[in-house]
This record gives structure tokens, C-alpha cells and sequence, in this order.
């Protein structure tokens, strides 16, 4: 592959802008970042570009169409929130530089009957087919753990039967159907979910949770669990309950572009804009332009309200989407896309520029434990996106897509 020097470029590390303006890539990892350029590299010329880390999505379903187009948008890396690409089931994507990279927790904790089976057929556990399953022809159902529990005692054993089948964290399903439009649904209680959580940390995993609403936020935060891919959207926050995420230390992945879907928002600006629309086909450009539309009540003012409050008490924020699969009804996001939406979202709701770029980047790199990328570093893998303008400064200015690597492979030929 020989050597890349990006020369004269603006860096933002994953923490911060920093002086260097050369990086050299060798192989697949990151050589060295600042001095001058080797005289056996390959030179881009990144004058008038910043350099960033490969962004991170902290919430996806995917399959590798999704993974495939989600680099095209510099996401280098999607973590799996519910879906089959679990250690072992995944080789076709760890060496295939044309995809983003990914994690995933397979199939989350739930009752038999609860979220999301209220998406699969007539909303039995077992009937119908879930949008996942179609997703992917090339997914491979073989050894998948179905984690239907009901008690402490089945929630703790299933722990290690997912970690066997290769999860890389757990997901717990805390959801009484209220925002989705299916009141009555069947929700883990906190003994349940607190032995969960034990399990899974005597075996060394994380723990995550599906949490839409403040009482759902509050039962995982008080079990234990290390992050909430979800921002609870039923009511407004109170200081009770960024208090008590704030003092847990657990971060959140807001996934406000999946809130503002809820609400009967689609992403019809978002899907206008040329540097998104030249990328995606008619179905993706059908699905942004739709919408989930389960919680019209919502306020979409107080998701952002809540992402500054958690903001200004030190909880870290993470970039997710919920992305899944190109049907309308699952609209409003597409793969990669909807992480530059989400980074527009949380700069709305108060963020600085840097610090959503950090919630893309190192933030999610350092507390899912891939300590291999999210930052621009001598050593890292060599996942990089080269963008137009300043995104320190206009964070729109990240579709402003120049160049991707993944592992030092170019995804764009120059």
C-alpha cells in the first residue's frame, strides 16, 4: 500500500484542533502526526481542508448495504444496537475496507412479547418477521441468541450465552410500548435488569439501554447500566433525572434524529441537500423524507432542552442515529447521512462544534472501549475523513466530504 502523506491540512484530533498538518499513513495504521512529509509518500494536498478522525455511529441496525453507505458519508465505524454482526459473524466485514467497520450487541434483553416485538407481525415473540431480518441477504441467523426474560435468574444466564455468541455489549429493552403507539407492552423490571447488569459485569461487558421515556431512564441508570442509547422524549426533563444519569456516570446516545422521526418529523431538508441526495438511491431519499410519526405529542424543543441540560452536568453525549433499513415506515434517517444530521441537531441543543465532533469521534471510541480509532494518533488505525471548511466552526461544513479512509484505503479515487 506504501506510504499517504496528507499534507497542509487543519487537524481535529478527536479532542481538539491541534498544530500538526501533516499526517502520514503506512499501511493500515497512522505513522506519524506532525513533521515533514517522507520522501518515499504519496502526497494529497489537503490545503483549505480539515482532517478528522472516521466518525462513529453509537446506534445503528445495519446489514452491508447499510455499512457500505455509511462510509461513503465518512462513518468508518457503526455500533450495532440490535442485529447479527456479532464476533464470529462478522469476517466479511473486519477486512472489507469498501465497508464501515462495526460492533454489535446482537439481540437485547426483553420480555417475551415486549419492545420491539410489537414490530414483528401482530406483536407475538415469535410471529411475524422483524425489518431486520430481510435487511441483509447475506446475514447469517446461524447460533443467534433470542434473549426473552422475564426474571432476574433468566436475565443473568442469557448474559453469557450472548457473550459466546459473541456480543460485544449488552442491550437491555426497558420499554412500556407508551411512546411507540403500543401502550401495554411487557417491561423488564429493576431486579430483572439490575441481574442483568451483574452478569454482564462479571463477565467484563458493557451494558446499554433502550430507555424512551423518564421512567425507563430512571430504572436503568439506578441498575447500573453504562450508557442509554436512547433520550427519553415523554416529557420534558426535570433536575431529578439529569441528576441521577449525571451521578451514574452512564453516557447517552440522544439520537435525536430518531426522536424528531417519532414525533412525525421526516428529514426532508436534510434529504434536499445536494451532498446527501447525489449519494443515496430513491428508497433511502423515500425514507428520509418520511417518518416514524409514532409520537406526535412529542416536543422536539425539549429533547434539545434535555441534551444541554445533561450537556451542562458532565454526562458524556454520544452520535447515534437508530438507523436501520430503507422503509418508510422506519423513515427519517439513512446510514451515515443521519450522523451528520445528528451532529447539526446536537450543535442546535447547545453543543459546541468541537464538543459534537468529539461525540463522533473520541468520546464513543473511549467508552465502548475501541481504543484503536476514534482519535488521529501515531499508531491508530488509519480511519480518516478529509472535509472542505472548517467543521470547528460550521459543523454543516462535515458533508463537505473530500476523501475517506478506512484502515489507509482510500475510498475515493483522486
Amino acid at each position: 500500500m506504501g506510504k499517504t502523506a496528507i499534507a497542509n491540512a487543519r487537524v481535529f484530533d478527536g479532542i481538539d484542533v491541534v498544530e500538526a498538518t501533516t499526517v502520514v499513513i503506512d499501511g493500515s495504521r497512522i505513522a506519524s502526526v506532525g513533521g515533514a512529509v517522507p520522501p518515499d509518500a504519496r502526497v494529497v494536498d489537503a490545503a483549505g481542508s480539515f482532517l478528522l478522525p472516521g466518525l462513529i455511529d453509537s446506534h445503528v441496525h445495519t446489514s452491508m448495504e447499510g455499512l457500505e453507505l455509511a462510509l461513503t458519508f465518512g462513518v468508518t465505524t457503526e455500533l450495532e444496537m440490535q442485529g447479527v454482526f456479532t464476533k464470529g459473524m462478522r469476517a466479511e466485514v473486519t477486512d472489507n475496507d469498501r465497508v464501515a467497520d462495526v460492533r454489535s450487541a446482537g439481540f437485547g434483553i426483553t420480555p417475551p412479547g415486549g419492545h420491539p416485538s410489537e414490530l414483528m407481525g401482530d406483536g407475538g415473540a415469535d410471529d411475524g418477521e422483524a425489518p431486520w431480518e430481510d435487511g441483509d441477504e447475506h446475514a447469517d441467523w446461524s447460533g443467534v441468541v433470542m434473549p426473552f426474560a422475564s426474571t432476574p435468574a433468566e436475565a443473568a444466564a442469557f448474559v453469557p450465552q450472548l457473550k459466546a455468541a459473541g456480543s460485544d455489549y449488552i442491550k437491555f429493552m426497558i420499554d412500556d410500548g407508551s411512546v411507540e403507539g403500543a401502550p401495554g407492552l411487557p417491561m423488564l423490571d429493576d431486579a430483572t435488569i439490575k441481574a442483568g447488569v451483574e452478569a454482564a459485569r462479571r463477565e467484563g461487558l458493557l451494558t446499554v439501554a433502550h430507555t424512551l421515556t423518564i421512567d425507563a431512564t430512571a430504572s436503568a441508570v439506578a441498575s447500573g447500566i453504562d450508557g442509554l442509547v436512547h433520550l427519553f422524549m415523554d416529557k420534558p426533563h426535570t433536575p431529578d433525572i439529569i441528576d441521577a444519569v449525571a451521578r451514574s456516570g452512564a453516557f447517552v446516545v440522544p439520537c435525536v434524529v430518531l426522536n424528531a422521526s417519532m414525533m412525525g418529523i421526516p428529514a426532508t431538508d436534510l434529504a434536499a441537500d445536494p451532498r446527501i441526495r447525489t449519494k443515496l438511491d430513491d428508497q433511502w431519499i423515500a425514507t428520509l423524507e418520511s417518518s416514524y410519526d409514532r409520537f406526535p405529542s412529542g416536543d422536539l424543543e425539549a429533547v434539545l432542552a434535555s441534551v444541554q441540560a445533561l450537556r451542562e452536568a458532565g454526562v458524556d453525549i454520544l452520535v447515534g442515529t437508530d438507523v436501520s433499513f430503507p422503509l418508510p415506515t422506519l423513515g427519517g434517517m439513512a446510514h451515515g447521512a443521519s450522523v451528520h444530521h445528528e451532529l447539526q441537531f446536537l450543535v442546535r441543543a447547545g453543543l459546541t462544534p468541537i464538543e459534537a465532533l468529539r461525540a463522533a469521534t473520541s468520546v464513543p471510541a473511549r467508552r465502548f472501549g475501541l481504543t484503536d480509532r476514534g482519535r488521529i494518533a501515531e499508531g491508530l488505525r488509519a480511519d480518516l475523513v478529509l472535509v472542505d471548511g472548517d467543521p470547528t466552526v460550521s459543523i454543516s461544513s462535515t458533508l463537505d466530504i473530500q476523501q475517506v479512509w478506512r484502515r489507509g484505503t482510500e475510498l475515493f479515487a483522486q
